[in-house]
């Protein structure tokens, strides 16, 4: 699937919570336990899926040869937090036009990954390295953290979590999540003049005599 520049500026602004509210998908929030690995990080961009053997790389590698430029690598480990990613790989998705990396084990050099601000959200950080002995899943469909992830579903990750989107839902949810941000300006004036949340979520039922 292909996304326009535009729809992606426009998810990567309406944000992770906004659009998971929007979307009414339960399980398209990620795992919270994964995060970003520098604060700030923010990316939208359609997946590219694959499973990595606990403890081994390959699937990676293998990846960057086959991942159209501008996707966002959503990698499973079965949890297995290692070292599966670190300055190199980050230097080859770049080359690659990968813009992004979502990994439910671990990543290393930290401060390389940092400074090139280079998107990474992760469930861990470990000095432990990797073998390349086996690809289980390259492309295809995989469950990441309980959620099904196929190529071209939309990405975006932000400071407050990880949201993958199927693809045919994203127009709808883009829809929907731009009418809570505009409700929700519009409530932000009322606070600033004075209104309160009890009254305009109409919770006054709930006050206190």
């Amino acid at each position: 699937m292909k996304y326009t520049a535009d729809l992606l500026l426009r998810a990567t602004k309406l944000g992770t919570s906004t659009l998971f509210e929007a979307s009414k998908i339960a399980n398209s929030a990620i795992d919270p336990a994964i995060r970003p690995v520098w604060s700030g990080a923010s990316i939208a961009g359609p997946a590219y899926p694959l499973e990595c053997s606990p403890g081994d790389n390959l699937a990676i590698h293998l990846a960057l040869e086959k991942v159209s430029r501008g996707s966002i690598l959503v990698v499973s480990t079965g949890g297995f937090v290692a070292g599966y990613w670190g300055e190199v790989l980050t230097v080859a998705a770049e080359a690659a036009g990968v813009v992004g990396l979502v990994i439910d084990g671990g990543v290393r050099d930290i401060s390389a990954i940092t400074a090139r601000r280079f998107p990474v959200f992760t469930r861990g950080i470990s000095m432990r390295g990797t073998i390349k002995a086996s690809a289980p899943s390259v492309g295809k469909t995989i469950s990441f953290t309980g959620t099904p992830v196929s190529v071209g579903d939309l990405v975006v990750a932000d400071d407050d979590g990880v949201l993958i989107l199927p693809a045919a839902q994203v127009p709808t949810t883009l829809d929907q999540g731009q009418l809570r941000a505009d409700n929700e300006a519009q409530m932000m004036s009322a606070l600033a003049e004075g209104k309160t949340t009890l009254e305009l979520m109409q919770l006054t039922k709930w006050r206190s005599e």
